[in-house]
């Protein structure tokens, strides 16, 4: 097995985008009942207007320039390719950050935080903050390619990144993630403690306490937080019951149709972002369509989908038991689908820093990068 990181670029074959085109053009439309929105799932109206600007006006080209305005590479850990920006600061002190995005995303998340973190002085911040930015494609999704073992589970992922850091002759670093990019980076907090200065999350999976009243000691706005989560598990998880059982039955629909990928991703984005219904308060059009798109001419949907049924089926979530005894700072965004109380939080994790956020949701990077940027500074200098 080869150890060597090779140079990568993303260029996409035109006659992939002629053949996405031409699908989009003779994309076949459910019917939808009138007067309803979006109580069923995808509207339509809002799907057609997606649809009919991918096929139209959506440049593809201008987002690999944007991709492609950063270093990527390439390599093979543990017998699966791993692509991964590595943008390097201009500071040679600057601390090394893994940062890792989850699902329905991919590394498009974080092209506005990237330039802020390795240049802060550029963007509002001082030299001291500088970091070395890594952020791989989880195995499975995007330019990392599709899997094709069982068990690319959260921790057989976490030991990949953490030999990623190694090969790249990082002995120290921080690590950073949202989604499952969150449980990626308390796996790492827990298999790469040695290496590690602090992780960062934005969504902390936690439990109450071991035979506590798990509603003991919360306060109203906590107690409302899981109340919250209680509708989001009856009402918005049926995509992790068929992602997390039959994934492949799914793939089909998904692979042969990007007006299906659309729906399916475009749907996540308005439910978990804190736009109040209108997703394009929050993100242009060509930002969801880089995202979706990644997807598309990578053909990684079902193996990004297959990391659910490793989780669910495989039963190493890990991370119940055991505690992350590194320095973790959290970001709290409002309109997080799972947003635990601290004093839950506290009993998986050593917490050293909490910002309770004043707006934003789910794809925090994309959704808010000034404040994403402005509390991972804030957290990893306490760290460095």
């Amino acid at each position: 097995m080869s150890d060597e990181v090779r140079e990568f670029r993303v260029d996409v074959p035109e006659e992939v985008l002629a053949d996405l085109r031409r699908r989009l053009a003779d994309a076949r439309y459910p019917e939808q009942i009138p007067g309803t929105g979006w109580e069923y799932g995808t509207e339509l109206g809002k799907l057609k207007e997606l649809v009919a600007y991918w096929r139209d006006k959506f440049d593809w080209r201008a987002q690999e320039a944007r991709l492609n305005a950063f270093p990527q590479f390439e390599t093979e850990i543990d017998g699966q390719r791993i692509h991964f920006i590595h943008a390097r600061s201009r500071h040679e002190n600057a601390m090394p950050l893994l940062i890792s995005h989850g699902w329905p995303g991919s590394v498009v998340e974080f092209l506005k935080v990237i330039e802020p973190l390795r240049d802060p002085e550029a963007h509002g911040g001082r030299a001291e903050d500088a970091f070395h930015v890594i952020c791989p494609s989880l195995p499975g999704y995007g330019f990392s390619g599709p899997t094709d073992e069982r068990q690319w589970d959260l921790q057989r992922m976490a030991d990949a990144f953490a030999a990623l850091m190694a090969r790249l002759g990082y002995t120290r670093y921080g690590a950073q993630g949202g989604d499952w990019g969150a449980l990626i980076t308390t796996q790492i907090g827990l298999r790469d403690a040695e290496h590690l200065s602090g992780i960062h999350v934005n969504m902390p999976v936690a439990l109450p306490p071991a035979g506590a009243d798990p509603q003991e000691g919360l306060s109203d706005a906590e107690k409302a937080d899981l109340a919250d989560y209680q509708l989001f598990d009856l009402n918005e998880t049926g995509y992790q019951k068929i992602q997390g059982s039959k994934p492949q039955t799914l793939g089909f629909a998904l692979m042969d149709s990007p007006t299906g990928l659309a729906a399916w991703i475009l749907e996540k984005f308005r439910t978990w972002s804190d736009c109040g219904g209108d997703v394009e308060s929050v993100y242009t059009l060509d930002e969801l369509l880089a995202n979706i798109t990644v997807y598309w001419v990578t053909g990684t949907i079902t193996s990004s989908t297959r990391l659910y049924y490793e989780v669910t089926k495989g039963g190493r979530v890990g991370f119940i038991g055991n505690k992350v005894q590194v320095p973790t700072g959290v970001a709290r965004f409002p309109k997080e689908i799972m947003r635990f109380p601290r004093k839950w939080v506290e009993n998986h994790y050593n917490v050293t820093h909490w910002t309770d956020m004043p707006r934003g949701g789910h794809f925090a990077a994309m959704e808010q990068p000034a404040l994403f940027v402005e509390d991972v500074r804030k957290f990893f200098a306490t760290v460095r």
